[in-house]
């Protein structure tokens, strides 16, 4: 990337690509980490909020000015409050109230209306359930409808496959040289794990592919539900099928619990120096079990997927997190 881009969209994607050498210190393999916080909006979603809105504008799904809709945990929400910001289309973030508040004050910073929505009775702050899910589901869809908006539908748009298959895969092959023997990745919507994995295993069919769930809500891998309350925000929401996933392109499944994904994410920062959220704690966690694992003497690739300040007011940080 170099000379001057013309807004800020231009400047998603393209992120960083670093080994994790301190953690691994001792293992046999290495971590490759993309460093997706390094986005405009600081996650991994800015790419497919760029791809949703272009492609829905190229096919005429979007006119010029019209309201963009969609639920969101955060991350989609920010990608797309930015990228409408600049294309001049009002947004409009369905949240619930589960997730931390800095992600509802980064859309309100970039213009978007957040709308919160009261999570299901007996939910908590900080744990984001797929009964949460449901009824932010339920209001983005009535909004949507009332407003005669576009719905950016990142759980059923292929745009999210195609951002990270042609996006995200071809720079992590081109930055690792095609050093790569396995990727795994937490799931929200799916849509990373697809398009990465559909891209690497159509340049290297052995290359392996794990899809990380919260330890206790590990539905795709079809285990029963015990822990829908973990507190890995963007994922992990118990559903036991998602459109955008292949199963075909899934080699195995990693569990890890809330407080090994948070010692990692602790780790990673004082450590390596990279800040970063609960669910890059979750990767990490799973591709350290991967090299002392199945992958042994291997190289796994794993995407980071937010910044640790859009978790400043969780105990992802708290006081009492040991120095």
């Amino acid at each position: 990337m170099s000379g001057v881009l013309p807004s800020v969209v231009e400047a998603i994607g393209e992120t960083p690509l670093v080994a994790l050498s301190r953690l691994t210190a001792g293992l046999d393999g290495r971590i490759l980490a993309k460093l997706e916080y390094l986005n405009p909006g600081h996650s991994k979603k800015d790419r497919i909020a760029k791809r949703i809105v272009e492609d829905a504008e190229d096919a005429g799904d979007l006119r010029p000015g019209q309201p963009v809709v969609e639920l969101t945990s955060g991350n989609t929400g920010t990608g797309l409050a930015l990228v409408c910001a600049v294309k001049g289309h009002p947004f409009v973030a369905v949240m619930s109230r589960g997730n931390s508040p800095e992600r509802a004050q980064m859309m309100r910073a970039f213009g978007a209306e957040v709308v919160l929505v009261d999570q299901a009775a007996g939910g908590e702050l900080g744990h984001v359930s797929g009964d949460d899910l449901a009824l932010v589901e339920a209001e983005a869809a009535r909004l949507a409808r009332e407003r005669g908006a576009f719905r950016a539908d990142q759980f059923q748009l292929a745009s999210n496959v195609l951002a990270h298959q042609e996006g995200t895969a071809e720079e992590l092959w081109r930055q690792s040289g095609g050093e790569i023997d396995a990727f795994c990745d937490f799931v929200g919507t799916g849509g990373s794990f697809a398009g990465v994995a559909r891209a690497l295993k159509a340049r290297r069919r052995s290359i392996r592919c794990y899809v990380v769930e919260p330890a206790g809500a590990a539905a795709l891998a079809g285990r029963r539900v015990t822990h829908p309350g973990h507190r890995i925000q963007g994922g992990g929401y118990a559903m036991g099928a998602l459109p955008l996933l292949d199963p075909d392109d899934v080699d195995g499944y990693v569990e890890v619990d809330d407080e090994r994904a948070i010692d990692v994410a602790r780790r990673l920062a004082r450590n390596e120096g990279v800040f970063a959220g609960y669910s890059s704690g979750a990767v990490v966690a799973a591709a350290i079990d991967l090299l002392a694992g199945p992958c042994q003497g291997g190289t796994v690739a794993v995407l980071l997927a937010d910044s640790g300040m859009k978790y400043l007011s969780t105990d992802l940080w708290s006081d009492d997190a040991e120095g």
